[in-house]
Parts: structure tokens; sequence; C-alpha cells
């Protein structure tokens, strides 16, 4: 009986020293972006809060963004800060894509004891997160959040993309300069601080290279773009530019498809989307957009988050089902590297400390140099430009633009 006792002891103990071994694979968050379970207590962690739409109409892209954070931490899962290895959680956040659900799900990251944040996919609801933040004594890096409106007037809040004024008169010049185009059609959603400051930075571009700008605003939850398409076609717009939501985009392009329009369509980063492409696949719609990276910049992070995301049914789904990789998630990748380098500097998982370090700060992405200037804004000088390829739904690479 005590040989028997000591051999089923033995097996326990196998049994709990493989356990202890084992590795799981990062989990993706829920849809309603609830956070997976946190690593064995006694283990130290950091966490950083992920805030970021997993639902509404930027979801798609938010978890795009977030995918690229996901593989970045599944890569490399911890950090040594202050001379101490740490395990990096990720703590999920869904803003909903929506300005009143910001400070909720803001605050969510706050209780949650986040060392500091990434994110947001959505200018609107970074702007209004922000003060949640700040009075929590938190640093935000914002990913893709392009509006000025972000970094203005805060020390907390930086961010690693380029900026909409830039990015808007980078738009104007190029549908000037290479589409020819002399009369630009611009049409943003009404009240949506990211679509108006980007209409309004390409209006005062295009307008100082000589060319005529007629600008439109449609309601939230607009659904009919056929009145607003043909105020273009009426007015011989030579190019329509849209800075909306994914969305908006994917219906605004099968409603020009239907109506045979021919001028292009010209669209910002949040165009660059996998949705986007399906919607333009089989029409004659010509369609250019600005974004952060493309395909090919880095063939050794492009062949290991494809692999990534065919590997792994939740990332293959968030990625719209196929291993197209969009831009934002080179982005989200490059913005958990940036934060872990700021936990380095900080030699602590002390929130101010952290913050104080984000300046000093820089590391070279897949997605270019990263450093930080003194609002707190990334110092970028280039966006790529690509179009559409209609046949078989996928970006080619047109050119890399300088605002002149």
């Amino acid at each position: 009986m005590k040989k028997y006792l000591a051999l089923v002891l033995a097996c326990l103990l196998l049994v709990a020293m493989f356990a202890g071994c084992s590795s799981a694979p990062a989990e993706a968050p829920s849809a309603d972006g609830d956070t997976p379970a946190a690593p064995a207590e006694g283990e130290n962690v950091v966490k950083i809060g992920v805030f970021e739409p997993a639902t509404g109409d930027s979801g798609a892209g938010g978890k795009k963004e977030m995918l690229g954070m996901q593989f970045a931490n599944a890569e490399t899962p911890t950090v040594e800060i202050g001379g101490v290895t740490y395990n990096v959680e990720l703590v999920y956040s869904d803003n909903g894509s929506d300005q009143s659900k910001a400070v909720s799900a803001a605050s969510k990251l706050v209780d949650a004891g986040v060392a500091l944040v990434l994110g947001s996919y959505g200018s609107s609801v970074s702007i209004a997160a922000s003060e949640t933040f700040n009075e929590a004594g938190l640093a935000a890096i914002g990913v893709t959040c392009t509006n000025p409106g972000v970094t203005a007037g805060n020390d907390h809040y930086f961010r690693i993309c380029f900026l909409d004024p830039f990015q808007g008169t980078v738009l104007a010049n190029f549908s000037a300069e290479e589409l020819g185009a002399t009369t630009a059609y611009c049409l943003g959603e009404l009240g949506n601080e990211y679509d108006q400051g980007l209409v309004n930075y390409f209006k005062l571009a295009f307008e100082a290279a000589g060319g005529t700008v007629i600008t439109d605003s449609f309601p939230t939850n607009n659904s009919d773009f056929t009145s607003y398409l043909n105020k273009a076609k009426n007015a011989g717009a030579e190019v329509f530019f849209c800075p909306v939501s994914i969305a908006y985009a994917t219906q605004i392009i099968s409603q020009a498809a239907s109506l045979g329009v021919e001028f292009p369509i010209v669209g910002s980063d949040t165009l660059d989307d996998n949705m986007v492409l399906d919607a333009i696949k089989g029409t004659n719609i010509k369609l250019y957009v600005s974004t952060f990276y493309q395909e090919g910049g880095n063939p050794e992070f492009d062949a290991a988050i494809k692999e990534y995301i065919n590997s792994n049914a939740e990332a293959m789904t968030a990625n719209g089902g196929n291993d197209i990789i969009s831009a934002v998630t080179a982005m989200g990748y490059d913005a958990y590297y940036v934060a872990l380098e700021a936990l380095k500097a900080a030699g602590s998982v002390d929130p101010a400390a952290v913050k104080a370090a984000i300046p000093g700060v820089t590391y070279e992405g897949v997605s270019g140099a990263i450093a930080f200037d003194e609002i707190g804004d990334a110092i970028r000088d280039t966006a790529f430009i690509k179009t559409a390829n209609t046949e078989d739904g996928s970006w080619a690479l047109v050119k890399q633009q300088k605002a002149e």
C-alpha cells in the first residue's frame, strides 16, 4: 500500500512539473474586448493597456491594429525592467468606436492598474478618453490616431504615426500632381474630428495649388451616398476625397460602382483595409489611399506575421479572413515594442516613471524609425500611396510621397 501511495505521489509530481513547464500561446481578446486570464499569481507582471475598438464602425481596423500587438506579445512576452524579468500582459478594453463609450473603456484600464496605454484606432475616441488617462497619471501612445488634437495641449499622449495636416497635404498634392485634378469633392462625417480635420487640410493644400474644392458632410449612420456621388459628378469633380471609416467607405465604393462614376476615389489611412479591397474587387473604381506601411517593406516581418495569421484561426478572423498585411497591423506591432522600450528606459513599472521616459525613446520599427518631437508626435516625413487592384483585390504601391 505504501509503495502504491508513493507511486501515485510521484506521478502527481511529474504532472505538476510538466504543467509548470508548458506555455500557452497568447490569447486574443473576445469580441467585446474582454481581457484573457492573467498570468499565474506570484509572477512579475507588467500590464499594458490596449484601448482599441473591437466593435462599432472602426471595429475592423481596431482588431487589425490589436493583431499587431498580439503578434508582438506572442513573439516577445517578457521584458527586462530594472534588472527584473516581467511577463507582459495586454489588458484589452473595447471603446466601441464611440466617443460616449471611450471614458468608461479608459476607466477600465485605469482600474486594471496598467503601466501605460496603447491606442486608439480613431482620433475621436482617443481625444474623448485623454483626460481620463491624464487624471490617472497614465501615458498613452497613439498608434494610428492622426488628428492633431490627440497630443495638443497635453504631456501624456504620444503617437507613432504621421499627422493629418501632413496626410491631407500629401493627398492633395498627389491628387493635383499625379491625378491631374483641378476640382475636388470632399466628403466627411458630420461632427467627426478625424474626417473634418482631413477635409480641411486637403482643402487648404488643394486650393493653394490652384484647385477648386467642394466640401460636404453626411449625418452619422447614413447608408445612402448616391446623392453625394451624383453631386460630385454634376459639379465636374475629378477626384472624390472621402477620409471616412471602413464601414462608410465600403458603402461609398459599392454605390459609386453602381452609378458608374469615372472619377478616382482618394482616401486616407482608414481606407487601407481588407474590407475595402473586398468592396472594390470586380469594379471599375479607381482608389488611392495614403498609409503607414506597405507589404514588402520588411520581408522578415511580413513572413512572420503571415505565418502567425495562417496558424491562428482567431487572428485570421480578426484580419478579415485572409493574410493581407494591413498597415495598422505593422503599426500595432511597432507600438508594442516602443512600449517595451519605454518600460526598459523607465527601469520601473510605475506609470509616472514610464511617462517621463517616453519622450527619449527611439526605436527602429518595421514601419520606419520612430522618435518623438517636443509635442509627443512622431517625427515622420513620408507616406505610402497605394492603389487597389480591382481584379485580384490586392494593394499595389504607387509611390512614397512627402509633403512639399
